[in-house]
């Protein structure tokens, strides 16, 4: 099929699942997965990929640049300790968490012959990132606290730079390519030198919006700080999740309100809307695409395992964060923590990473197959049921108006 007859069909079934979620009440993000399965199962679309090249040089930096522009800082910075709780060291106890759970499983040994700690670490490293999308945008729309939905954005913004990096160092420890020490070496570099090249780019490229007064050179200027602070940082063998979120945040929080006139303002903030509409949209319909529903029914088991033990890994440390916040400014009400375990989905970043192990390695056939599962289960099972939690919490109240948030 040709290219262009893809992006137009996607783009059209987009439109279609959005106008559909509105009138179901349903959560968009999870109609798209369900509208991409029915695509790939029918076969309408075919010979287009989720592959790890798509997801870094097209969704990745506009989606993460998106989110951040949109962050406060003043907002983050009250609310770092838990976010970085969460996003850093959180990350390696969820690692370490899940796998301990898999592997101590006496039922996955009897699916998945052979599967020891190598290969649990491997599936715990890269499906720790979690990703928000599906979450946020229902948070918003039936008015969860503003605080709960800064932590779930703001430690995914994070997150996702962590979990890669540790992602890359588990696998070349477990396929002996490099060890423990060289590793933690390796994170510091990788993590300090994104932060200065976003932090470089977010403030050269706010410097030269507040020397223009033009929508269409603002735009761009901001398509040039998220997209450039990724290719540079990657360039320079750096996170370019961390970098393109650094330049995000300066751009929003010092070039927007120095640099821009209203009218650009709401003229930038709608462009970056559209785009983090358009790139979810796809990114979640190839998501559906990528799926291989009778596969996954064949090995349930192991996927069902995997499923609850990342959600035990995500609620020990989720739980464990609040338990040593609780006496600091920064503690949150023990209902959140229900919300931020439940809210912890997966998205395509966990799907590219497990698609990216080398041919040769050990089981990766179920290693795919339970990430993918994971994946699918986390989307619709945990996207569906988020509202009904919320509403049962008491954590839902009067959603902010379009048209106020313009003002």
């Amino acid at each position: 099929m040709h290219p262009a007859t893809v992006f137009i069909l996607l783009f059209t079934v987009a439109t279609a699942v959005a106008i559909a979620s509105r009138r179901l009440k349903i959560p968009y993000t999870v109609a798209l997965v369900l509208a991409g399965l029915g695509l790939g199962a029918t076969r309408v679309v075919h010979g287009v990929h989720l592959t790890k090249d798509l997801l870094y040089s097209v969704f990745l930096p506009g989606l993460v640049f998106e989110a951040a522009f949109h962050l406060k800082l003043s907002e983050f910075r009250e609310n770092a300790r838990m976010i970085f709780a969460l996003a850093v060291p959180g990350v390696l106890v969820a690692i370490g968490a899940t796998a301990t759970l898999l592997v101590t499983s006496a039922s996955l040994g009897e699916v998945a012959s052979g599967f020891g700690w190598p290969h649990a670490l491997v599936f715990a490293a890269l499906i720790a990132a979690t990703d928000p999308i599906a979450v946020v945008a229902l948070f918003k729309s039936v008015g969860a606290p503003p605080r709960l939905t800064l932590l779930i954005e703001g430690e995914s913004l994070v997150n996702d730079g962590t979990a890669i990096v540790l992602f890359t160092i588990v696998y070349e420890a477990v396929t002996g390519a490099g060890g423990v020490a060289r590793g933690s070496l390796e994170f510091i570099e990788v993590v300090g030198l994104g932060l200065a090249v976003g932090a470089v780019v977010g403030f050269t490229v706010s410097r030269l919006i507040a020397t223009v007064d033009d929508a269409m050179i603002e735009i761009a200027l901001t398509m040039i700080a998220g997209y450039g602070s990724f290719v540079a940082a990657e360039a320079l063998h750096s996170s370019g999740v961390i970098a393109t979120v650094v330049a995000g945040m300066v751009c929003g929080n010092f070039g927007a309100p120095r640099g821009m006139t209203p009218a650009v303002r709401v003229a930038v903030e709608s462009f970056w809307e559209y785009l983090a509409f358009a790139l979810n949209s796809l990114v979640f319909l190839l998501i559906g695409l990528e799926v291989h529903v009778n596969r996954l029914l064949f090995e349930w088991r192991p996927i069902l395992l995997a499923y609850v033990a990342v959600l035990g890994g995500r609620a020990f440390v989720v739980f464990l964060a609040w338990a040593l916040l609780r006496w600091t400014r920064e503690a949150v009400p023990w209902r959140w923590t229900l919300v931020l375990t439940w809210g912890g989905l997966r998205g395509a970043l966990s799907m590219v990473l497990a698609l990216a192990l080398d041919p040769d390695f050990p089981q990766r056939d179920i290693v795919v197959s339970m990430t993918f599962g994971v994946v699918l289960l986390s989307i619709v099972v945990q996207g569906i049921t988020t509202e009904p939690l919320l509403r049962a919490l008491g954590l839902t109240g009067d959603a902010t108006r379009a048209e106020d948030q313009a003002r």
